[in-house]
């Protein structure tokens, strides 16, 4: 069947058939999901329409990441698919769509949420029980058409097979949809027509090229009016704004002003912002420090710690000698998206709200709403919290017209959700032959996730860190005397989610350290990481895997090199950094080379994509310069001069994926964990320079 991709990305309510999901059998239990005329529900995920068009309904959101490739690629395998006539539509905002690894990672109870690389680790076997259970009543229905058993049939490519002849899934869907389901779904068993993990097509490629796939800022509704919005620092009040400077303003509307922010309402969105500026809006807001890393540094010197992860007995190992100490630093960090926060809303007959949200269903905004989740542009992780739904219900409300609300570039950046960054306190005592006898590790931070969902419930968020808070910290290698502690670190900012983090953070500080444990005791890198790693061989495969293909000299003086590893999200990943320190005292990165294990694998080359855009978007967290902070925010700087990486600084990126028979594991915030460690390792080689703090900054270490 050859279907227009284009059309593939599509509303519920499209295409006549069968709807099925494992989770909801029996039939009587209903379905979540909007249905036509002559469609037939039995459940969640699956569609499949007269002319063989299966569309998957996804909890998740797409936030570059390929999860509406990747999941209906579990389907479309499991139930025999082509994948031509594969489509997928978000799923309706229903309590059975809510992310089943939530009470596992500490989150809260119910949420529908895309964060933490946990999308396929959710959801792979509920799609495939619900595509293995559709499958079986299409096969029984072709089955009874032929007089056979269901067992000398085969599915493949959209048909259903039986020596020599066929039923298209689209011919057999009403009628499988009236047989009894099975009680237990079987999977797939035949290797008949298998695409799982090959590098198929993106199903939302064609509509981001050619521009047909709707962002938040392209809704438009009619009668529809445009906000531009200026918000209070953290605590502060809006003090003063001027609605004389803009009277008279061509197609300005209306000023309104709350107390923590004020809002100008036009025809157009530029309308609103020029007569935004002229307002001149004044805030109060409390003092805070410029730079963030002294407030770090109290927290580590006078908070009292908990012990977060305790193996062995370090106090008595190290009782009586000078272990190797260092000091890590990673400052807080902005998303920097390209993407400015959009909602649009709409009142009159109920409320309607169009905006990016990564857990939608959540908190206290769609509480008598219909809220309508757009694809995310900014992929890592801003979109958890939609700051501009509330504002533009709250103007809708009182204009009684749709009105649209976009950050501008500026407001963006000084109301981001920080990754809250962290500083670590690293101290290790080197054992007989080189191996390592204690580690301690004690870290001052926040965990930017906790406060994102507090904020989402309209609670008050704790100071105390979760257990996800520090994931990440605790060390693959095999060191019998290990003590963490964590104190929870009061930042004048607003703490948020970012894709990768704390991953990130926590593995800047280990491998780095590692590194330099290893050079202490005048071990190489690899091997010194090798001798410890007997009970991580996923681990231990892809860093010689990354060593091999980046053909690793040891890292030696003068060499070029530097290798880190990390397992987070379930998977395992090596890299081999190639960096230098330029003339211009920027680093400069000329190669990564990265094994990656992520157990099982749905698509190859979301699998590369994902692991190359995260050492990309690492690279630029690495060496972006840091904002000076007024009243608790990042003051506003043109995203042109940040210093993210532009073309000629992408370095050449090379990518193997290792086959894996594990359950699969996230890759999405992968790639982000092992860039800076790497390439500080590589500096390190290369010049004498231990890069402890990130952003790195050349001029500042000796």
């Amino acid at each position: 069947m050859n279907v227009d991709r284009r059309t593939l990305l599509i509303g519920g309510g499209v295409g006549v058939g069968l709807v099925v999901a494992f989770t909801l059998w029996p039939r009587g239990l209903g379905s979540g999901l909007a249905t036509g005329p002559h469609e037939q529900t039995f459940g969640n995920y699956i569609k499949i329409a007269r002319d063989g068009r299966v569309t998957v309904a996804l909890p998740q959101v797409e936030t570059g990441q390929g999860i509406w490739t990747a999941l209906p690629q579990i389907v479309a395998d499991e139930l025999g698919a082509a994948w031509d006539s594969m489509a997928v539509e978000p799923a309706p905002l229903a309590g059975a769509y809510e992310n089943p690894l939530a009470r596992e990672e500490g989150w809260p109870r119910g949420i529908r949420v895309t964060a933490g690389s946990t999308s396929v680790r959710a959801f792979e076997q509920p799609l495939r029980e619900a595509a293995a259970t559709a499958r079986m009543m299409l096969v029984g229905a072709a089955a009874d058409r032929w007089g056979v058993a269901p067992q000398e049939c085969d599915v493949g490519d959209g048909f259903v097979l039986n020596r020599g002849r066929t039923f298209t899934f689209g011919e057999l869907a009403e009628e499988a949809a009236d047989r009894t389901a099975p009680r237990r779904a079987q999977l797939r068993t035949s290797t008949n027509g298998r695409i799982i993990g090959r590098p198929l097509p993106r199903l939302d490629g064609p509509a981001k090229i050619d521009g047909s796939l709707r962002f938040a800022s392209d809704v438009r509704l009619p009668g529809m009016l445009f906000a531009s919005v200026r918000m209070a620092p953290p605590g502060g009040r809006l003090r003063q704004a001027s609605s004389e400077a803009i009277k008279g303003a061509p197609g300005v509307e209306r000023i309104v002003a709350r107390d923590t922010w004020v809002a100008v309402v036009a025809n157009s969105w530029w309308a609103a912002e020029r007569a935004l500026k002229a307002a001149d809006p004044i805030f109060s807001g409390a003092k805070s420090p410029p730079d963030m890393r002294p407030s770090f540094e109290a927290a580590l010197a006078n908070g009292s710690g908990d012990q977060w992860f305790s193996r062995g007995d370090y106090e008595a190992t190290v009782r009586g000698s000078r272990p190797l100490a260092a000091t890590y630093y990673v400052a807080p960090s902005q998303h920097l998206g390209l993407e400015p926060p959009s909602a649009t809303a709409r009142t009159g007959n109920g409320v309607e709200i169009w905006t990016a949200a990564q857990a939608p269903g959540f908190g206290p905004l769609i509480k008598d709403a219909s809220l309508y989740p757009m694809a995310v542009g900014e992929p890592a992780g801003r979109a958890l919290e939609p700051d501009a739904a509330p504002i533009a219900l709250e103007l809708a409300r009182e204009l009684k017209r749709p009105v649209q609300v976009t950050l501008g570039q500026g407001a963006a950046q000084n109301h981001d959700r920080l990754a809250p960054g962290a500083l670590a306190r690293m101290t290790a005592l080197p054992g007989q032959g080189g191996l390592t006898a204690a580690w301690q590790m004690r870290v001052a931070t926040m965990d930017g996730l906790a406060f994102a969902f507090a904020r989402l419930e309209g609670k008050k968020p704790s100071q105390k860190l979760s257990s996800s808070g520090l994931d990440g910290a605790v060390l693959p290698y095999a060191i019998p005397n290990v003590r963490i502690e964590s104190v929870a670190a009061d930042l004048p900012l607003a703490a948020g989610y970012m894709r990768g983090s704390p991953q990130r953070e926590m593995c800047f500080f280990t491998e780095s350290f590692i590194d330099e444990l290893a050079r202490a005791v005048g071990m190489e890198p690899l091997a010194f990481r090798m001798s410890m790693l007997g009970s991580d061989p996923r681990l231990a495969r892809c860093l010689q895997g990354a060593a091999r293909l980046a053909q690793w000299d040891g890292g030696a003086p003068g060499s070029s090199m530097g290798i880190a590893g990390c397992s987070a999200f379930g998977s395992r990943i090596g890299l081999v950094a190639s960096a230098s320190i330029g003339d211009d005292q920027r680093i400069k990165v000329h190669r990564l080379v990265a094994a990656v294990d992520c157990g099982r694998v749905m698509n190859a080359g979301i699998v590369e994509q994902q692991i190359q855009g995260g050492l990309i978007w690492a690279l630029g967290q690495a060496t972006v310069s840091v904002p000076e902070y007024v009243a608790g925010m990042p003051r506003a700087r043109p995203i042109g001069s940040v210093g993210l990486p532009r073309i000629g600084d992408i370095p050449e990126i090379v990518v193997e994926v290792i086959r894996s028979s594990d359950a699969p594991g996230g890759v999405s915030g992968l790639g982000t964990t092992v860039l800076a460690p790497a390439v500080a390792n590589a500096i390190f080689a290369a010049t004498g320079k231990r890069m402890r703090s990130l952003p790195f900054d050349p001029m500042s270490v000796a």
